[in-house]
């Protein structure tokens, strides 16, 4: 599994990598994988206010369908829209091309309440 060392983590398995005065968001190795497949991503529209741990969008697998939750909140500026035509880029690149969007978080502190990738690592090996 990969775990980049430097991005933060949430306890729902989305990865926040912080540029500036924004974050990017996606969902991690471990999500995707345990996903499967996937078919079809719903990502929010740009302008909207998202709550911590709120819906950001779904992720439709050949599995299940499952919500992203946002790991910060804040406005939404940017979307990957590149996963309506390739949603398979969550599994082939899920910290790279597959990344679902772009965020201004409400209150930039918050980022350091995320998981760092060892603490990610020990969530998910158990």
């Amino acid at each position: 599994m990969d775990t980049p060392e430097d991005l933060r983590y949430s306890t729902d398995h989305e990865w926040v990598r912080v540029a500036g005065d924004r974050v990017r968001v996606g969902i991690t190795d471990y999500a995707q994988d345990a996903l499967g497949d996937v078919v079809f991503v719903d990502v929010p529209a740009v302008g909207a206010v998202v709550e911590p741990g709120g819906p950001l969008g779904e992720v439709e697998s050949t599995k299940s369908v499952s919500e992203v939750y946002a790991p910060v909140g804040g406005e939404v500026l940017a979307v990957n829209t590149s996963l309506a035509e390739r949603p398979e880029l969550l599994n082939s690149d899920p910290y790279g091309d597959g990344w679902i969007c772009e965020l201004r978080p409400s209150d930039p502190s918050t980022v350091d309440n995320l998981l760092d990738a060892a603490a990610y690592r020990a969530l998910v090996d158990g």
